[in-house]
């Protein structure tokens, strides 16, 4: 008798994880999910997102259907402080936002009304290198002439890494900078570049080889620096940023305002979410990054794919937020709006 409980038993136990996938599926078959890109349309982020909900539909149990809306405005924080407050709770919506949107509330704490280790993090695409970069014509040729001549950088809003960035190189290393926000998406900005109304700005190199890849190969942009924790394999003559920072201050500075590239291109579901849906969505977002249409379509679009689970994401965010507070502070008063 004991046996035959335990085969019963064990019967169970393998029966219930399929139970709770097919529950999965029934909840979410013939719905529509959405996805919510806190950046315009035509950015990298909307491009990358709009890849992503093409081919991750087919992994997702039940296999609905997912609509991409564009909601831009502050830096990604009008979308995620919505789906915190409101949700839908529920598994049918989730979020696409810049990669400096998990540190906002640590660093540009006032419009932040959303708490980054309560978000369910599904998983980034990619780990990213930020280029910063001129127009060709521009009077800035090296990172040296920003101590001694100006340069009008194009950016989005603050919490974004072309707002953060500048305002911490002028913090850190006296760079003369001035910063005009407002623009929608990154494509918006190269127009400006090319009107004469801003000499550059930043940008993830996958983003800018994704929309503006002529600039690079005819030369009308100069790279002046990566920020990165690394170089990239396709930049090894550009400096980086980060060699410059020479004080202990400094580089901790400057290692807490990089840490975001790491989860380069983030997405995220509101909290209370039920886990079982939480579990599916990650686990369809890590097929996803392993789908061979997926990728032979983002290596058509040029965009790069080096992905990290939602656990993983999570857990970075985590130790990002157990940073000494006067390094925060530091940082924080460097990339406030003024």
């Amino acid at each position: 008798m004991k046996r035959i409980a335990l085969a019963f038993g064990l019967v169970a136990f393998a029966a219930a994880p399929a139970a709770a996938q097919e529950d999965v599926a029934s909840f979410y078959r013939g719905k529509n999910v959405r996805l919510v890109v806190g950046i315009g349309v035509g950015s990298g982020y909307d491009i990358n997102a709009r890849l992503l909900a093409r081919h991750m539909t087919k992994h997702i149990p039940g296999n609905p259907t997912i609509i991409v809306q564009n909601q831009p405005g502050a830096g990604s924080l009008t979308m995620t402080n919505q789906l915190f407050a409101a949700g839908p709770f529920d598994g049918t919506v989730f979020g696409a936002s810049f990669n400096g949107l998990p540190t906002t509330p640590l660093l540009q704490p006032t419009g932040a009304r959303f708490e980054a280790t309560k978000l369910n993090w599904v998983g980034s695409t990619n780990r990213e290198t930020q280029a910063m970069y001129v127009w060709g014509t521009s009077p800035i040729m090296t990172l040296a002439d920003l101590t001694t001549k100006e340069m009008i950088v194009g950016a989005q809003a603050p919490g974004s890494t072309q707002y953060d960035y500048p305002k911490l190189g002028e913090r850190l290393f006296g760079w003369k900078v001035k910063v005009i926000t407002g623009y929608e998406a990154t494509p918006k900005i190269h127009l400006a570049m090319e009107r004469g109304e801003v000499h550059g700005t930043w940008a993830n190199w996958s983003t800018l080889k994704a929309i503006s890849e002529q600039w690079i190969t005819e030369k009308k942009v100069r790279i002046l620096a990566q920020w990165a924790l690394r170089k990239h394999a396709e930049m090894p003559d550009v400096p980086l940023a980060l060699e410059l920072a020479k004080t202990e201050e400094q580089k901790q500075a400057m290692a807490l305002a990089l840490a975001r590239l790491e989860f380069g291109r983030p997405f995220f579901l509101p909290p209370n979410v039920p886990a079982d849906r939480v579990n599916a969505i990650r686990r369809a977002f890590d097929a996803t990054m392993k789908d061979p249409e997926f990728l032979a379509e983002a290596e058509k679009l040029k965009i790069e794919v080096d992905p990290l689970s939602g656990e993983q994401v999570a857990a970075l965010i985590v130790d990002i937020y157990k940073t000494p507070a006067a390094t925060v502070e530091r940082v924080r008063e460097a990339m406030a709006p003024k």
